[in-house]
């Protein structure tokens, strides 16, 4: 290898990431919540359905064949289920932070609760027949 080369870094490592499912609708709405208040343009978004979202869920021990959790990924960090969604609130700073009050109920019941809302989001909220478009404006942030 030349030493005077640059070295890449992965798109993956250069922020954080929040992996969700493209044809969810409670879920695309949640990218376009985060795209409005995430003022700073910090996180990024992948979808489950393509190879970069994939490959993370594998990679956090997550079946992309059966999703049932939402993840935020940092580097070699990921936070899933509630603390997943909680930590992106935190991140996203101001009123949001106040979420994070939440974390005084055990995981294992807030965790109860966020999968029975994801095991039930297509019924609830609906499926869309393909993922969702990058709003104009905004395809720099999704991988």
């Amino acid at each position: 290898m030349n030493p005077s080369a640059t070295h890449e870094t992965s798109p993956i490592s250069e922020g954080p990431v929040v992996v969700f499912d493209g044809v969810c609708a409670l879920c695309s709405g949640w990218v376009r919540f985060l795209l409005r208040h995430d003022r700073r343009g910090v996180f990024r978004f992948a979808a489950m359905q393509d190879p970069v979202g994939r490959g993370l869920l594998v990679a956090h021990g997550i079946d992309p064949d059966d999703p049932v959790s939402f993840l935020l990924v940092d580097g070699p960090q990921g936070w899933h289920d509630s603390d997943g969604v909680l930590e992106v609130l935190r991140r996203l700073g101001g009123v949001w932070r106040v979420a994070t009050a939440l974390r005084i109920i055990p995981r294992r019941l807030r965790d109860v609760a966020y999968r029975s809302l994801a095991r039930n989001r297509y019924r609830v909220f609906g499926r869309r027949d393909s993922c969702m478009l990058p709003p104009p404006g905004t395809r720099e942030r999704f991988l």
